[in-house]
């Protein structure tokens, strides 16, 4: 449902109806069994392989340029990995799970306690411009394999890709299971408000505080999947070919426009200029050029690349070395897109808004340290990050910043990788998010974990009710005591 398709209808009084209509159906249909789950997910997967040239065509023109390619990996098959996961296990997740019964005495009479996974009921998500696809499908997995029914809206940064779901969600599902709401920030506000059972929301922490106090209303339970400066800390064991091959890749993936992308690298004084040497060979040997070149994506809109653009300037300014790397020397003054190189910022100080802010583009801050203890430190001393890559060798070192650093998650030697992990986590911590999903994390995170006690059926909990006799006092005594 788009809110042009609306008309002169009052768009929130629409998106009410829709989400009374779903919570009427789930509770007339009662708890999907897995074959219905099944099912959604089944028909979720063939919305994406059959509309996959679809897809990266929507993303190529919303974003001026997108990588093919990259759209295939990320939003197509990044998408499809998900449902196949949760298709696989949802059986054995939606199985009872057995606790134990205290004081155990009762067990041996009859009585068992366990939890029962049931669905929420209907779970609100707001999805982000980076990835349209990805982080609306993926957070799908979980939400179907818990027996949820959804509504979504998705960004209004990327219409074309927001008008193509909700087209392929009204061909694939009753408005009951899954609708789409696509419009700009009224929209997003009213969705906000709705009463949900569940709101899952994917973007930038500035706009998680009114969607958070949007959801209190209700007393919605939110996740709040966000960002922040997530770092990079390259050990002095690090192999720094191989570490910068695989920070630039992170770093120049939808030219980095994503959540968990490297924001600032932390390098041994000593070995930072071979760390520019070996990022500069690395973007080279990936884009050989730049402008015109297929596999690099451009930046998503005008407003985003002044922003970025501002940052360096800003760096500039206030003293910093900026190493452009721009392998064929081309002139990105006249383009039809938003393309920016690749680009290092050397000696960054923290008055520097590039040290401030998430950057989300192809921009890269390298900061010098002495010792390991400083640049844990350093990033101690700021925001927890929804990421943290270690690169090394060293095993008492890399455990000591592992545990001695918090963030959503940690990727060692290598960067971002831990999102792909089916089977692990994905959330933050503090202003990088709340909550986490993927995997079975995503089933329990949509489900709630409904306690049930089954008393045995003797009476051997008489003595607990008044009047209250020495064998009371003795069960109390048993208890009371170090």
């Amino acid at each position: 449902m788009t809110m042009a398709d609306a008309g002169t209808q009052d768009f929130e009084a629409r998106m009410r109806d829709v989400l009374a209509r779903q919570k009427q159906a789930h509770i007339k249909d009662g708890p999907p069994s897995a074959a219905k789950r099944i099912e959604w997910i089944d028909r979720g997967i063939a919305l994406l392989v059959d509309n996959r040239n679809a897809i990266t065509e929507a993303l190529r023109e919303d974003f001026g340029h997108r990588s093919v390619h990259a759209s295939l990996f990320t939003d197509v098959s990044g998408s499809i990995g998900p449902f196949k996961h949760a298709k696989a296990h949802l059986k054995r997740w939606m199985k009872r799970e057995t606790r134990k019964v205290s004081p155990a005495i009762l067990g041996l009479f009859g009585a068992r306690a366990y939890v029962e996974y049931q669905p929420k009921g209907v779970v609100g998500v707001i999805s982000p411009w980076n990835f349209p696809f990805t982080l609306t499908f993926n957070p799908l997995a979980g939400i179907f394999a818990a027996g949820n029914r959804t509504m979504i809206k998705p960004s209004e940064f990327t219409p074309r890709c927001s008008e193509l779901m909700a087209r392929m969600i009204a061909s694939a599902y009753d408005e009951t299971e899954v609708a789409v709401f696509t419009g700009g920030p009224e929209v997003g506000a009213a969705f906000s408000r709705l009463a949900f059972d569940h709101l899952l929301f994917t973007g930038a922490t500035s706009i998680a505080y009114h969607v958070q106090r949007a959801a209190a209303e209700n007393l919605v339970p939110t996740t709040l999947e966000l960002g922040g400066k997530s770092p990079v800390i390259l050990s002095q064991s690090a192999d720094m070919d191989l570490a910068a091959k695989r920070v630039m890749n992170g770093k120049t993936m939808n030219a980095g426009q994503i959540c968990l992308a490297p924001d600032y690298v932390l390098v041994p004084k000593e070995r930072a200029r071979e760390f520019v040497s070996a990022a500069t060979d690395a973007v080279a040997k990936m884009f050989p050029t730049l402008k015109d070149n297929p596999d690099y994506t451009s930046v998503i809109n005008q407003r985003h690349y002044d922003r970025l653009m501002g940052y360096l300037d800003d760096a500039r300014a206030k003293g910093a070395e900026i190493v452009e790397i721009n392998p064929a020397r081309e002139d990105f003054r006249q383009q039809p897109f938003h393309k920016i190189p690749p680009t290092l910022i050397l000696n960054p100080t923290d008055d520097m808004a590039i040290m401030k802010d998430e950057i989300f583009g192809p921009l890269l801050p390298v900061k010098t340290y002495d010792a390991m203890e400083d640049a844990i430190g350093y990033v101690n001393a700021r925001e927890r990050p929804l990421g943290l890559y270690y690169f090394g060798t060293d095993a008492a070192e890399q455990e000591r910043v592992l545990t001695r650093t918090t963030s959503g998650g940690v990727s060692v030697n290598d960067v971002i990788m831990h999102v792909a992990m089916e089977d692990l986590p994905f959330g933050g911590i503090g202003p990088s998010g709340m909550g986490a999903y993927h995997g079975i994390d995503g089933f329990r995170t949509f489900s709630h974990a409904k306690a049930v006690f089954s008393q045995a059926r003797s009476d051997i909990t008489a003595m607990m009710r008044p009047p209250f006799g020495p064998k009371f006092q003795k069960f109390l005594n048993s208890g009371i005591r170090r």
